[in-house]
């Protein structure tokens, strides 16, 4: 069954893997992708976010730029990861449809008012401000949503800061509206995507999939790979964001345990921590926990899928 899906992401090397994900799966409908500034800023997210739509060979879906600023802190951004334009280490194409003028914000509220409930999934894959925004903003949008899968946050070590991944480091409090509210939450946290390793094999996998995207995907993963080498000492780069849309795409690929999650606001050395209440043994059928996390990633069968994808785009 195909899933309506609106991508709300900050690309960035992993964002631009969760879009030719979510382009190329005959299980996605993608119906639109707003963007928030969190690699990198607005402009340039927004404008990687086009240019990679139109590398896949579809331009005419709708991208929406969104909120520039975090609700309170000061912005930070990704960029010792991501390079200077937030997708180092390719030349992309020249986006060919303009951008949509309609805010992202106002943009998720209309589509979401303007569909069936229960009919729209939502896949965030950077800061959560958008989300938050429109939760405020139009109330009534909460209980229409059938379900967010979104990449961010950790029950264990984070990367940010020893506890705090980074898309929630970046709008801690919007990520505390986003957990809070009564829709459906997963969270496709670090303890999923850190084994989502891109290897020199996987890579190669990759690229012959679809020769036509072999340059692009290529030398995406080849600068991810350099940067986190240098920045993180991983052999090899976690591909984050394509875990979520995984998730939607196949469910039996990321297990998942039902828990309460919080987002910590105050401890000075803890501000940004997704705390996941693991204690907690949640019947799935209790409707007063709706949040959910990720603990455990079927790689090969994941990147099988991310490959097949690629292979559709043509």
């Amino acid at each position: 069954m195909t899933t309506t899906m609106i991508l709300d992401c900050d690309p960035g090397h992993d964002d631009a893997i969760a879009i030719l994900l979510a382009l190329g799966s005959p299980d996605v409908d993608l119906i639109g992708i707003t963007t928030i500034g969190g690699n990198h800023s607005l402009d340039k997210v927004t404008y990687n976010a086009r240019a990679v739509c139109e590398l896949a060979g579809r331009p005419e879906v709708p991208i929406h730029a969104g909120c520039r600023r975090p609700l309170i802190r000061q912005p930070i951004d990704a960029a010792y990861i991501h390079g200077e334009t937030g997708l180092d280490g390719v030349d992309l194409p020249e986006p060919s449809r303009p951008l949509a003028a309609q805010h992202a914000v106002d943009w998720l509220i209309e589509t979401i008012m303007g569909r069936e409930p229960g009919t729209i999934t939502i896949v965030p894959t950077g800061p959560l401000t958008n989300i938050a925004m429109a939760a405020r903003l139009e109330p009534r949008i909460v209980a229409r949503v059938k379900e967010i899968v979104l990449m961010g946050g950790a029950y264990g070590v984070g990367n940010a800061t020893p506890v705090a991944e980074f898309n929630i480091l970046c709008d801690p409090e919007a990520a505390q509206i986003v957990f809070s509210e009564s829709w459906p939450v997963t969270m496709i946290g670090l303890d999923v995507t850190h084994r989502a390793l891109c290897t020199p094999e996987v890579q190669a996998a990759l690229c012959g999939a679809n020769p036509r995207l072999a340059d692009a995907v290529g030398g995406l993963m080849d600068f991810f790979r350099s940067t986190y080498r240098d920045q993180e000492a991983f052999p090899d780069p976690p591909t984050h964001d394509p875990c979520a849309v995984a998730r939607v795409i196949d469910p039996s690929l990321v297990p998942t345990r039902r828990c309460p999650i919080d987002v910590e606001l105050r401890g000075a050395l803890t501000y940004g921590m997704t705390v996941a209440d693991m204690r907690a043994l949640v019947d799935d059928s209790d409707p007063a926990c709706t949040t959910q996390v990720g603990i455990g990633l079927d790689t090969e069968r994941f990147w099988a899928l991310v490959a097949d994808a690629l292979a559709r785009l043509g």
